[in-house]
C-alpha cells in the first residue's frame, strides 16, 4: 500500500470523471484529485462546489498542481491527441479506453508516443474481484494448461483484455470468425435508470470465435446492453488441460480417478446481525484467499473496487514501486481485436489482425 495518498489530475467532468472523484472522495487516504480541467465556467463552479477540489482551465494550470499522473476523461475523438499534448507536457497518462477510436489512430498514437514509456490505460476489468480470483488460480496452474475461455459479460476491448489475461496471449496474430443476431429482448433498465417498460425491444447479440494458435481459442458472446440488462447474465468459462472454471465453480482432477470440484466463496460484511459494514472482504478458494479488499470501509462497489486497484498500480508503477498495471502496448492490442470483431460481424468473414508496431 501506498505510503501516501496517489495524486492524480483529471480532464474532464462528464460520467466517466466522476468514477475518479468518487474514489477520492470515499477513500481520501489513498487517492488525491490535485485539480479537474474543464473550460466550462458554470462546470467549473459545480465541480468546486460539489467535489472540493479546484477547477483548472489548461493543461499548464492542471500540471502545476504536481499530479504524479493525468487521466483525460475526454470523448475518443479527443483521446488520442489529448494523450499526445499531455505526455509533449511532460506529464505521466492514465488514458481510458480505448486509446483512439479506430486502427489508424492506434497506430498513429503508437508513433507519436509509444516509445516514451508514459502513458498506461485504465483497463480495470482483469482487476475485478471475482476476475482476479479466477486468474490467481490460473497462475496456480490449478486447472493446468489453459486451452480456451468464454466471455459472456462486457464489450469488445473490455472482453478481449479478460480473454486475453485468461487465456495468457501476447501480440500475436489472432484470427476472428464474428456474426451478429437481432432478437427481441425486454431492456428495463439502463444506465439512466429504470425505463418503465417491459416491451421487447429489436437487440442484437454478436457471437465471436477467436482462434489464437498454439491451442487456445476463446468464445465472445455479448447481447446490446448485457451491462445493465437484468434478464442477461455475466458468464465466464474457462478451460484447461486438468479441468475447467464455470463462473465460481472449479472442477479439477486431483488424481487419475478423482475428479473434485470447489466454489470461490465471497465473504460479505453486512448480512444480517454482521456489522462490520457494507462490503466485499475476500474471495476464498479451498480455505485460502485468493483475492482480498484492501480498501475496507469505502464501500465500493466491484468495479470501483478494480478502479481502485489500478488506480494504486499506477501509483506505485509512478514511484517506481511496482510494475506497469496496463501499458499502452496492450490496450492497443485489445482494440485491435475488438475491431476485428467488429469488422467480422460487419461483413461475415473471418479477418485475421497484422503484428502491428507495439507488438515489438
Amino acid at each position: 500500500m501506498a505510503s501516501s495518498p496517489a495524486r492524480f489530475g483529471l480532464i474532464g467532468s462528464g460520467w466517466r470523471s466522476q468514477f475518479f472523484l468518487r474514489l477520492a472522495q470515499q477513500a481520501p487516504a489513498h487517492f488525491q484529485v490535485t485539480g479537474l480541467l474543464t473550460r466550462d465556467a458554470q462546470r467549473s463552479a459545480e465541480v468546486e462546489g460539489q467535489w472540493k477540489i479546484p477547477a483548472v482551465g489548461s493543461v499548464d494550470e492542471l500540471l502545476d498542481g504536481n499530479p504524479e499522473f493525468v487521466i483525460p476523461c475526454v470523448p475518443w475523438s479527443a483521446m488520442a491527441e489529448t494523450t499526445i499534448r499531455l505526455v509533449e507536457a511532460g506529464a505521466v497518462v492514465l488514458v481510458e479506453t480505448p486509446p483512439a477510436p479506430d486502427l489508424d489512430g492506434l497506430r498513429a498514437l503508437w508513433a507519436a508516443i509509444g516509445s516514451t514509456g508514459r502513458v498506461q490505460v485504465a483497463e480495470q476489468y482483469s482487476r475485478m474481484p471475482a476476475h482476479a480470483a479466477r486468474l490467481s488460480l490460473l497462475r496456480d496452474r490449478v486447472i493446468g494448461q489453459v486451452t480456451s475461455a468464454q466471455v459472456s459479460s462486457t464489450h469488445l476491448y473490455h472482453a478481449v483484455s479478460l480473454i486475453r489475461a485468461f487465456l495468457d496471449v501476447g501480440c500475436e496474430p489472432v484470427t476472428v470468425s464474428a456474426h451478429s443476431f437481432t432478437a427481441p429482448l425486454a431492456n428495463p433498465l439502463n444506465p439512466s435508470g429504470w425505463t418503465g417498460s417491459a416491451e421487447p425491444e429489436q437487440l442484437s447479440t454478436v457471437l465471436a470465435i477467436l482462434d489464437f494458435g498454439s491451442a487456445r481459442s476463446a468464445v465472445y458472446d455479448f447481447t446490446e446492453n448485457q451491462w445493465w440488462n437484468p434478464l442477461r447474465a455475466r458468464r465466464v468459462v474457462i478451460r484447461g488441460s486438468a479441468g475447467e472454471i464455470v463462473d465460481d465453480r472449479v472442477v479439477r482432477l486431483l488424481d487419475a480417478y478423482t475428479p473434485v470440484e470447489s466454489p470461490l466463496i465471497r465473504r460479505r460484511a453486512g448480512i444480517d446481525l454482521n456489522l462490520e459494514g457494507v462490503h466485499l472482504q475476500h474471495i476464498s478458494f479451498d480455505g485460502r484467499v485468493v483475492w482480498r479488499n484492501d480498501f475496507i470501509g469505502a464501500r465500493f462497489s466491484e468495479d470501483d473496487l478494480a478502479v481502485a486497484e489500478l488506480l494504486r498500480g499506477m501509483v506505485a508503477w509512478c514511484r517506481g514501486e511496482g510494475p506497469a498495471p496496463y501499458p499502452l502496448a496492450e490496450a492497443c492490442q485489445d482494440h485491435l481485436v475488438s475491431l476485428a470483431i467488429d469488422e467480422s460481424a460487419r461483413t461475415g468473414r473471418p479477418v485475421t489482425t497484422e503484428r502491428e508496431p507495439w507488438a515489438e
